[in-house]
């Protein structure tokens, strides 16, 4: 078998065998097959498409190219919650520590932000402390006895995966349907997980800009996940506009917090929530999704969802104080509230625009080694859909350069439209 061949044929629009896809990823991970031939690989999957038994081999191969962990010693059903990415996006940071609470033991790998999208660990790390890199014993230990973990992805985890998607991201093959699929679903094989639900996200702030889009995405990883005996859930949510309020790490660490004490904004709690229930049925603990939606409520109302947060902050060293005391996250030197210029509805609030500018400000990084700034962000006010006043407060800028507060203070106000009519809000989930 040549890897010449496996390419020459997917180039021929041809399906591959599993044999095939798993001797090229073999090769690959261990240096036998060269970058530029994995490159020509992926261009030819990336013009040419797989099938879902394609799909779900190259998954498998690049899973297994890498420890794979068995948590069934530990917990009765792997649980793990995936989202495709956004502005405003913490959900996991509430949703993780409710369904832990719920009685349901939750150990999940999360990664950081590059672009306009934020990632988890940044987040996290806004808690002085907290610890992001657990070996995968830490992992399991800390799963086992606290019922909750939320760390980084382990080197020795699906290595070929990572070896794509540096390829991808220099070879112009990174908006490929198969590729994005297999690359999300062997990370979550490989760390353990059993059932799996999916967050996609759809509008202006996500990857995939349209419905069409994200079902196809949806669908293929939901194929993926069936054909590797994986129970797998996929919900298409809204990312036209940011999620919740906040968007910047401590901001959105400081909103997830205050979600946990039922203090949230309408959008965010309600998503959370929605998730929250979907998981604790996947999971085996809510026979429905209104069971599962007031089992959450309860564990917010109680307090227990907030005391497995302070469980898992303290198990990974992070400084819990802030946990009880949310004054005490660091803030950015300049805060400049920015008012309505005029009254209406808003129309829209562009998500990536404000996740751009919030880059700008140092929340996030054009590369991967570039430093975070965890203070800085918006706090954005109105939602679609809102009546505003002129004069009224349309959204916060949180600085520390007084020099970047006039361009975000621009870019931010060109995200908002406005709409003498009536506008209806945009919907949480599509399906």
């Amino acid at each position: 078998m040549r890897a010449v061949d496996i390419i020459i044929k997917k180039r021929e629009k041809q399906e591959l065998t599993s044999q095939e896809i798993e001797f090229f990823i073999e090769g690959f991970t261990n240096g036998e097959i060269p970058d530029y031939q994995a490159s020509a690989f992926a261009m030819a999957v990336m013009l040419n498409g797989m099938t879902a038994h394609e799909t779900k081999d190259l998954t498998l191969a690049m899973a297994h190219s890498g420890q794979v962990l068995d948590l069934s010693k530990i917990v009765d059903i792997a649980i793990d919650k995936h989202s495709s990415g956004g502005v405003g996006d913490k959900t996991s940071i509430s949703v993780m520590p409710i369904v832990a609470a719920c009685g349901l033991p939750v150990g999940k790998m999360s990664g950081r932000g590059l672009g306009f999208s934020g990632g988890t660990l940044d987040k996290l790390e806004a808690i002085p402390g907290y610890r992001v890199n657990l070996t995968t014993d830490e992992f399991k230990q800390q799963l086992k006895e606290k019922g909750i973990v939320l760390t980084g992805q382990s080197l020795d985890l699906a290595p070929a995966d990572g070896k794509m998607y540096a390829l991808r991201d220099v070879t112009g093959t990174v908006p490929s349907t198969p590729l994005i699929a297999s690359s999300i679903m062997c990370k979550k094989i490989a760390a353990g997980a059993t059932a799996i639900v999916l967050d996609v996200k759809v509008g202006l702030g996500a990857f995939m800009e349209t419905l069409d889009e994200a079902r196809k995405l949806a669908n293929l990883m939901v194929d993926i996940g069936q054909l590797a005996g994986r129970k797998t859930v996929a919900l298409l949510s809204d990312m036209n506009q940011p999620l919740g309020s906040a968007v910047g790490n401590a901001l959105e660490t400081i909103e997830a917090i205050e979600l946990l004490r039922g203090r949230a904004p309408k959008d965010y709690y309600e998503h959370c929530l929605h998730v929250t229930a979907h998981v604790l049925m996947i999971g085996r603990r809510a026979k429905d999704l209104e069971e599962g939606r007031a089992m959450a409520e309860k564990c917010i109302a109680d307090g227990s969802a907030l005391e497995k947060f302070r469980v898992l902050v303290q198990a990974q060293g992070g400084d819990v104080s802030y946990v009880d005391d949310i004054s005490r996250f660091e803030r950015a030197k300049f805060i400049e509230v920015v008012n309505a210029s005029r009254s209406g509805f808003i129309s829209q609030v562009h998500a990536r625009i404000v996740g751009e500018a919030a880059v700008a400000l140092g929340a996030g990084r054009a590369r991967k080694s570039d430093p975070i700034d965890h203070a800085v962000g918006f706090i954005i006010h109105k939602k679609v859909g809102d009546k505003v006043e002129t004069g009224e407060p349309l959204f916060e800028i949180h600085a520390n350069d007084r020099a970047k507060v006039d361009d975000a203070r621009s870019a931010v106000l060109s995200a908002h439209k406005f709409s003498d009519e009536f506008v209806s809000p945009l919907p949480l989930f599509y399906e």
